[in-house]
């Protein structure tokens, strides 16, 4: 099923590539085909790559979950001090700007129905706009507040079973990631997988 997506879909960006996809896409259908409570989180889906991918893969599946994306479709927000790395100086406030039309526009093209978007900073996210039960969550917030923030607010709502993704894990320039991931869940195991840090509950 996910080889057949991967031959017959393009990438619509550069952002990650196809073993990422493979590998976000297996992690998702492991908790479909396990039964595991929850809906799908995107945290930080830019023009849509993983985010139509994701979608395609519930539909194909057959699969009742709900699918929410968030993001603010305004880029990067500032760096914090824990973002700091030499080979990550491209890495710039407002880079990797993207509509949310745009977004829409991906999944109009492709003939996709729309997931649930959720427009707005991470930090300014309410608890309320996470559904109550989550079963997979992909967290590609590039910085450290960002991946913090939004895995601060997945992490009450998981399920037993669930699996949550971050993306630039192990990114020597993206090194906020993995700090916020240690920092909230200083004893969980955490699988890397290219430069993906999959964490199990």
């Amino acid at each position: 099923m996910i080889e057949e997506l991967l031959h017959k879909y393009q990438l619509v960006s550069n952002q990650v590539n196809k073993d990422q996809v493979r590998t976000i896409l297996a992690e998702l259908e492991k908790v479909i085909t396990r039964g595991v409570e929850g809906d799908v989180v995107e945290f930080g889906c830019y023009i849509g790559t993983t985010s139509i991918f994701i979608q395609r893969l519930l539909l194909a599946l057959k699969s009742d979950k709900i699918f929410h994306v968030y993001d603010s479709f305004e880029g990067l927000p500032p760096k914090d001090d824990k973002d700091e790395s030499v080979a990550g100086d491209q890495f710039r406030a407002g880079e990797l700007a993207v509509s949310k039309k745009q977004f829409i526009q991906t999944f109009t093209k492709a003939g996709v129905p729309l997931p649930t978007i959720h427009k707005d900073l991470f930090r300014e996210i309410s608890q309320n706009d996470v559904p109550k039960s989550v079963a997979f969550a992909f967290l590609d917030g590039d910085f450290y507040g960002s991946i913090y923030d939004s895995l601060n607010l997945v992490l009450p709502n998981l399920s037993k079973g669930a699996v949550v993704i971050v993306d630039d894990y192990a990114r020597e320039a993206l090194p906020g990631a993995a700090k916020a991931v240690q920092e909230l869940l200083p004893h969980k195991t955490v699988t890397i997988h290219h430069n993906l840090g999959i964490i199990r509950f």
